[in-house]
């Protein structure tokens, strides 16, 4: 959640961070606007885009009558697109001296980046790199004395300017960590000639699994900045996001919307929107799903499309018939439904019986039913052909050899940490149905329960005295998950799988430092765990798309990897094992982990890997399949290619960076000898070839 810089500002004085006066102006408030700010005011535009600046988004006024004039010339901007909802007013500030200072949560380096300038600005990246002093804060510790020292003597200031600046930084990280930030930025800030140091200018981004666990946060949301379907969808708990074309989209799990999006646009039918149902698609978030998509006049036709897993395909049907009232839908539907529950869901769409609606269990069977419904005179949103890269001839040996093993089979003894929960129970069922061998459970002060049978503890410290433990599985709310982590790590569990998601970016980078240098394999979190077919689960997944078999499915995301296992197991293509390595920025065990494992692994003879954008975990893995040798064939398909820049889609890795890089990641996969897939369609294909 990206904050403007009024909230940014009442977020750092909350933190007891000084910064100037300031008071929000809204439309329709110009005239009768008073205050006793000393002149000259400036009128900054609060929207979420940078360049105010360069675009005239600040203007200043030196007497009182200006204002009503500037303000309503200010409301009657726009900034890189986007409507100015309010102005903040600040009296003008004497500046001697101006900075960057800023706390940044980095995914690439798994910490926290403390970066000082000793000048500050609009175009801060491009006063070289001699300006800036970038220091690691690694959590739980923070930031030490010395980082604060060396911050300091960088600025230049004067001694007498320590104590101010030390208890300034030290605030901004408390800050950080009080509510969730990923970024708290000041630029500039500065010193006026009294020597007070000010945060003149503040940016603020906090992590939205920090938002949804603590709704006092909501306040620092500006719904002013966002359309009303965007807020529609918050409300209702939706993942969406506007695009150009069409088509509406209705998809569960964001690597299937993304691959969906993809789809659509690659078919010159291009996708109007992102919208993710997520785990749960009950009736009133169906109603809620449809009426962003018949309201939005931009939405011409509607692709449905859905893989049940987890999900049921009939529940969705029944939630769907409710939502549309037994009458025909507003605009055109094409409904896609496979997995578990497809064929009940099917036909209770089937019977519904009314126009509109179109039914199929078939990808493709669905762009050919949405090309003729294309309206006349749709505009044509362009976008590159997929790359299509063949399978290489693999990487020179390279004499590597690795001593890691894949160590899940049938015997493989499991602990399920939160075993008495609603979610904890239901999976303990359904593994044990499938052969998993369940020997034990956790949940505090339940010691002595049992639940299906399996023994209750009231901590892993407890069961390890009774029961071998090769693997366990994490069914913990987001606020304790972390811990629950660390408590399997303490106890050196071989293996954990965190399947919880929501945890905030802080207590999982907390929870890999402790973890560092331990035995213990971490998947996930957000993941859907682990399943080696025909023989156990120790996750979520369902069982009907897989079936035994030579090749590894590696995945950033759930939908994904069942789709892809059905497209196998359809083709004849069995699996030897598949883990989804989780969707969320702060991951544990990773592709190149796994392939470590693989490559000592005789049932796998072929690897897929199932990536997204954002990150630079598929790029990394290339790397290491040309270092090492890894000699068995690579074929990947990339979920996201054509999302725009610097949107967050679903599940909080699936982001990607301003300024591209898809295409970079692709060739980097394609040189190394990867097979990179244009769509699903051709991953079976590509895999038959490969098994031959």
């Amino acid at each position: 959640m990206l904050l403007n810089e009024h909230k940014s500002k009442l977020l750092f004085e909350k933190a007891l961070i000084p910064v100037p006066q300031g008071t929000a102006v809204f439309p329709g408030e110009e005239d009768g606007f008073s205050t006793d700010f000393p002149l000259p005011w400036f009128l900054k535009a609060q929207v979420l885009s940078g360049g105010r600046g360069k675009a005239g988004g600040i203007l200043r006024i030196d007497d009182p009558a200006q204002f009503p004039d500037k303000a309503r010339k200010l409301f009657n901007r726009s900034i890189k697109g986007e409507a100015i909802p309010f102005i903040r007013v600040e009296p003008g500030e004497n500046i001697e001296r101006e900075f960057y200072l800023s706390l940044t949560v980095s995914r690439e380096h798994r910490c926290i980046l403390l970066t000082t300038g000793r000048q500050g600005g609009i175009e801060i990246e491009k006063l070289g790199s001699d300006n800036l002093l970038v220091q690691k804060v690694t959590l739980p510790g923070g930031i030490v004395p010395h980082q604060i020292r060396a911050a300091f003597f960088h600025l230049g200031l004067e001694k007498e300017q320590f104590q101010p600046f030390h208890e300034l930084l030290t605030k901004l990280f408390g800050c950080m960590l009080d509510n969730g930030l990923l970024m708290a930025e000041i630029n500039p800030l500065i010193l006026t000639p009294d020597n007070r140091l000010l945060a003149l200018d503040g940016k603020v981004e906090m992590d939205d699994n920090f938002a949804d666990l603590n709704p006092d946060s909501e306040a620092f949301y500006q719904r002013e900045h966002a359309t009303l379907e965007e807020n529609m969808a918050r409300d209702a708990g939706l993942s969406f996001v506007r695009l150009p074309g069409w088509v509406g989209l209705m998809v569960n799990g964001a690597g299937l919307a993304m691959a969906t999006m993809d789809l659509l646009n690659f078919s010159g039918l291009p996708a109007s929107n992102f919208l993710d149902l997520g785990g749960a698609a009950d009736q009133k978030r169906m109603e809620t799903a449809l009426e962003l998509l018949f309201g939005d006049a931009q939405v011409k036709t509607i692709f449905i499309n859905l893989f049940g897993g987890i999900l049921s395909c009939e529940k969705v049907a029944m939630a769907m018939t409710g939502a549309l009232g037994g009458k025909s839908p507003q605009k055109p539907i094409v409904a896609r439904m496979s997995g578990k529950d497809a064929s009940a869901g099917l036909r209770i769409l089937r019977e519904l019986d009314v126009d509109n609606l179109h039914i199929t269990e078939d990808m493709q069977s669905a762009i050919g039913i949405l090309d003729t419904l294309r309206p006349a005179g749709s505009a044509a949103v362009d976008f590159p052909a997929p790359l299509d890269i063949p399978l290489g001839p693999g990487p020179d040996p390279a004499g590597y050899s690795s001593a890691a093993a894949f160590t899940i089979n049938q015997s493989t003894p499991v602990l399920v940490q939160g075993i008495t929960g609603r979610e904890g129970r239901l999976h303990t069922q359904l593994m044990l149905e499938y052969g998993a061998n369940v020997v034990a459970g956790v949940t505090p002060f339940k010691g002595g329960e049992e639940v299906l049978g399996v023994p209750v503890y009231n901590s892993i410290a407890e069961a390890v005295r009774v029961h071998e433990i090769g693997a366990s599985i994490i069914f913990v709310p987001p606020r304790m998950a972390a811990d629950a982590v660390a408590e399997a790590v303490a106890n050196e569990i071989p293996w954990t799988v965190c399947i919880t998601e929501g945890i905030t970016q802080h207590d999982m980078l907390a929870a890999f430092v402790r973890a560092k240098g331990s035995s213990t394999r971490i998947v996930g979190p957000n993941t859907p765990g682990i399943i080696v077919p025909g023989q156990t689960k120790i996750g979520i997944m369902p069982t009907r798309p897989f079936s035994p078999g030579p090749v590894a499915i590696l995945s950033r995301s759930g939908t994904l990897t069942y789709e892809v296992a059905d497209r196998l197991t359809r083709a004849g293509i069995g699996q030897s094992l598949c883990v989804g390595i989780g969707g969320d920025p702060f991951i544990g065990t990773n592709f190149v982990d796994m392939f470590e494992m693989i490559r000592n692994h005789e049932e796998t003879k072929v690897v897929i890997v199932l990536g997204e954008i954002g990150g630079q975990a598929e790029e990394n893995l290339a790397e290491y399949v040309v270092r090492t040798g890894f000699d068995k064939p690579v074929i990947s398909f990339i979920a996201g290619q054509t999302a725009p820049a610097g949107k967050r889609l679903g599940h909080a890795g699936a982001i990607l960076d301003s300024g591209g890089g898809i295409m970079d990641k692709l060739e980097t996969m394609g040189r190394a000898g990867f097979a990179v897939c244009p769509s699903l369609e051709a991953v079976a294909e590509t895999t038959a070839k490969a098994l031959k």
